[in-house]
């Protein structure tokens, strides 16, 4: 597989921009059958690029790996202290008026569920402070020609995490009503059925790059 396979966004000494498509691990899982990943993949190529956060398995779109340890440092304080700003895009259940273009606020506390790892739930009492921007995607037909409008029953939507608690937005959108579409964790059967993947994408990202502090913009149109 060559570079230009991996989808390599952007390059430079410090960091690695990847488009991860769905259905890919980002890192090894436990068994023989979970050892082919992103970072597996890109590490035959960039022997320096370290893990610096992660995409579900199911979620498709932006990744940022680090090259060596020093950016890997950096990176990876900027994440835990939410200075790089993630955008996501999701299709999910039931149609949210257009109107709705102000970003609206989940502040709904996420634990693991013990019983049935690695489902997450809402829990106000064991869950830690959880929060998610969100608003109706403005629809840009100029900037995005093949866009269609979704079907009456459902709604494309902007999605931004303000923590980063593994599966946040599945989670968060599951428990306003609207799960997203493709869902085999979060959604009913009928929703899951809707979709052959999960339609969640990481559709940008903006931060700092850690060597000379240019403010670094990326965006990956969704696949769906």
């Amino acid at each position: 597989m060559s570079s230009s396979e991996l989808q390599v966004i952007h390059q430079d000494g410090a960091l690695l921009v990847l488009d991860k498509p769905a259905g890919l691990l980002s890192v090894p899982g436990r068994g023989d059958d979970k050892k082919d990943c992103l970072s597996a993949r890109v590490q035959t190529h960039f022997a320096d690029a370290l893990i610096v956060h992660r995409l579900d398995m199911a979620t498709s779109g932006l990744m940022i790996m680090a090259r060596g340890q020093v950016a890997q440092r950096a990176l990876s304080q900027a994440f835990a202290t939410r200075e790089v700003l993630k955008r996501y895009t999701a299709v999910v259940d039931g149609h949210i008026h257009p109107d709705v273009g102000d970003w609206q606020v989940i502040d709904l506390p996420i634990v693991v569920d013990w019983p049935n790892r690695p489902l997450r739930i809402i829990d106000a009492v064991r869950g830690k402070p959880s929060q998610t921007r969100w608003r109706v995607e403005p629809v840009d037909f100029q900037r995005h020609p093949g866009q269609r409008p979704e079907s009456p029953d459902s709604t494309r939507l902007e999605l931004e995490p303000l923590t980063g608690r593994s599966h946040q937005l599945r989670v968060h959108m599951k428990a306003i009503g609207h799960a997203i579409l493709g869902d085999t964790l979060y959604a009913s059967p009928a929703i899951q059925a809707r979709s052959d993947r999960l339609r969640l994408h990481a559709s940008g990202l903006t931060l700092l790059h850690p060597v000379t502090g240019e403010s670094l913009s990326f965006h990956s149109t969704p696949p769906f």
